[in-house]
């Protein structure tokens, strides 16, 4: 069954483009062409992916983000100018998943979506959790636990805690993580990974301080 994607961009004429290409490429996909639209036909929950630009009318991509994480945890991607910093860890800061600097390539933005896509699908081979003090995750349910308690975790804050935890006791570096987690090398004066796991923590409450920074070298989940 192809995966349903949710196009949000105000240029017609590239909303057109791209959605030819991910329809070639499997996706099925429905273009709309402002936040409101986009805030609205994602929280429907139909879609199983949402690519929202970040320069809309009327209501822009963020503030689009920003409706659809008040309830869903559907994956979402990011359009931004590039260079644009800013609007990027905004974004990521609100629970976007991932990002991709425009203009794009239409390849790009499909392997971005194949990488998340297949990241946020139960996987059936391994069954048990991981497990690190009060830290429970459930990589095949994608569930993570911190004393009981369910954290609300995007795919990709998933995804990278899933990393620290299958390498828990040992330091893992910024750059392992992108990779494992999301799927691309991360490029220089990037900061995703930063702002991932400061949601993250603080997500955990209490249990923030399990994952330690070692600066100049990455991350540490303490293994207790």
């Amino acid at each position: 069954m192809a995966a349903s994607v949710l196009l949000a961009d105000d240029d017609v004429e590239l909303s057109a483009m791209l959605k030819e290409y991910l329809e070639r490429e499997g996706f099925a996909v429905t273009a709309v062409h402002n936040g409101e639209a986009a805030a609205r036909a994602a929280l429907a929950g139909n879609h199983q992916i949402v690519v929202l630009d970040v320069m809309m009318p009327r209501v822009d991509g963020i503030e689009a983000l920003r409706r659809i994480r008040a309830s869903s945890r559907v994956p979402v991607v990011m359009l931004t100018a590039r260079g644009d910093d800013i609007d990027r860890i905004v974004g990521l800061e609100l629970g976007a998943d991932d990002y991709v600097p425009k203009p794009c390539t239409p390849r790009e933005l499909v392997a971005r979506l194949r990488a998340i896509l297949r990241r946020v699908q139960p996987g059936g081979a391994d069954s048990g959790p991981l497990q690190a003090g009060a830290l429970t995750v459930w990589p095949e349910k994608r569930r993570a636990e911190w004393k009981g308690k369910s954290l609300e975790l995007t795919s990709i804050e998933f995804n990278i805690l899933e990393v620290l935890m299958r390498n828990a006791g040992r330091v893992v570096g910024k750059n392992e993580i992108s990779e494992q987690a999301l799927g691309r090398p991360l490029a220089r004066f990037d900061r995703s990974i930063d702002v991932h796991l400061s949601a993250i923590r603080q997500k955990l409450g209490d249990g923030a301080t399990i994952i330690r920074t070692v600066r100049g070298m990455g991350y540490h989940l303490v293994k207790e």
